[in-house]
């Protein structure tokens, strides 16, 4: 059973009240409060964050009708792209392999019982954008509105889908490190207030998200240096990562970060290595085995109504549906005592089996091949068989009645001749 812990300290020290965000499963509450205004502030940090995650009513996240960017099988690749606009002006590497993959290691090691996580990197070239984007002397430097962003992934250029680990039905996020070209940089992305974005960057929901870098020194009307190649130094890199892991963040349904809206008192969150507090990773595991009950229940149900011709329940789908079920009640079980990180495993499980079981070859062999599919695949071949039997049968069916009329008209001539002799 998880235990959540918020401490009253009581300091009378000039600083006012003030709370703390531990995390892991605890906070504080700093200063000199009674007790009707402690039992206040703790409901809040409970209700507001440690069960809802700081997500207002009326916002979108988790638990607010937002998916999971989780495949059913419960596999996720993390695909990150170094983007060089123009290799004619200059031409970026990063040391991805050394820097950033120690970096993410703690952020997939706290997703685990959610995700099956892989992390991919590579550098591409050639690739301008497919926005547009003006020029601003104030700003010093080309400005990219926020109604521009849903044309500004170039699907044509950015050969992005080249992952070797997505398998299945696997999920795969791309974040993309955009370096713009001399002629358009400095490029910021201008928020819908006016104001810059102070991270330069934006997400997609179920795709990922871009960070758009602009090389040390680039001004606007920066001349070309030729192809030169050059490297993102270490910090460059661990900044943009730290921008990666809050569109992470976002992506799973989190906020970026906190703000203490609704907390009447000074707020600060304390950050955790992992990229994740661990009363957030409760909530993650607690939503994610919500979902894949809810997700497995329905498979199975369809699976049970399902009819078709021809169709017969193999063993190994009996199999599959048997442990989609132990798994999900052992799911709720652990749900039930607390345990999210295993209730989240055995959930991902459920939902996994239960499809396999849905997508089983031997029924979709039967329902992607139906008696109008064979109609379709076999008339070509029997329609020109066929016009030749029915022109045929035509024929001797007009033979056979001019045949029986002649027949008919020599038993009566006969049957005449008989008579009058």
């Amino acid at each position: 059973m998880k235990v959540y812990t918020v401490v009253i300290a009581e300091d009378d020290d000039g600083k006012g009240t003030r709370v703390v965000i531990g995390k892991h499963r605890h906070a504080w509450v700093v200063g000199k409060v009674d007790e009707a205004e402690a039992l206040s502030l703790i409901r809040k940090v409970f209700i507001k964050y440690f069960m809802n995650g700081g997500i207002e009513e009326g916002e979108t996240g988790i638990g607010k009708g937002e998916f999971m960017p989780v495949g059913s099988d419960g596999n996720v690749v993390l695909s990150f792209s170094l983007l060089n606009a123009d290799p004619n002006d200059w031409v970026y590497d990063w040391e991805f392999k050394n820097i950033g993959e120690r970096i993410l290691t703690p952020v997939v090691e706290a997703l685990r019982p959610v995700a099956d996580i892989n992390i991919e990197s590579q550098v591409l070239y050639h690739t301008p954008k497919s926005s547009y984007s003006y020029s601003d002397d104030k700003l010093g430097g080309n400005v990219l509105s926020m109604g521009d962003i849903p044309f500004f992934v170039n699907s044509n250029e950015w050969h992005l889908d080249t992952s070797i680990s997505a398998t299945g039905r696997s999920k795969v996020l791309q974040f993309v490190v955009y370096i713009p070209s001399a002629r358009e940089c400095p490029l910021y992305l201008q928020l819908p207030d006016g104001e810059l974005s102070k991270t330069n960057a934006f997400i997609s929901p179920m795709w990922g998200g871009v960070v758009i870098w602009n090389p040390p020194g680039c001004s606007l009307g920066s001349k070309k240096a030729h192809g030169t190649r050059r490297q993102m130094s270490s910090q460059e890199l661990m900044e943009t990562l730290e921008i990666f892991i809050g569109q992470l963040r976002q992506l799973f349904g989190l906020k970026p970060n906190y703000h203490a809206h609704g907390m009447d008192v000074a707020t600060k969150f304390l950050v955790s290595e992992k990229g994740f507090a661990q009363w957030e990773l409760d909530l993650l595991y607690r939503h994610h085995a919500c979902s894949n009950l809810l997700s497995c229940v329905a498979t199975l149900e369809s699976l049970s109504s399902l009819s078709l011709p021809r169709m017969i329940v193999m063993d190994e789908i009996g199999r599959q549906v048997e442990l989609s079920l132990e798994a999900a009640s052992l799911a709720q079980r652990n749900a039930t005592l607390g345990i999210g990180d295993s209730s989240a495993v055995s959930a991902t499980r459920a939902r996994a089996l239960a499809e396999d079981a849905f997508f089983h070859p031997s029924i979709m062999s039967i329902s992607y091949a139906s008696v109008e599919h064979y109609f379709a695949i076999y008339m070509p071949f029997f329609a020109p068989v066929c016009l030749h039997v029915l022109l045929a049968a035509i024929k001797e069916l007009k033979r056979y009645k001019v045949e029986r009329a002649k027949y008919s008209a020599f038993l009566a001539s006969q049957s005449q001749a008989t008579t009058s002799s």
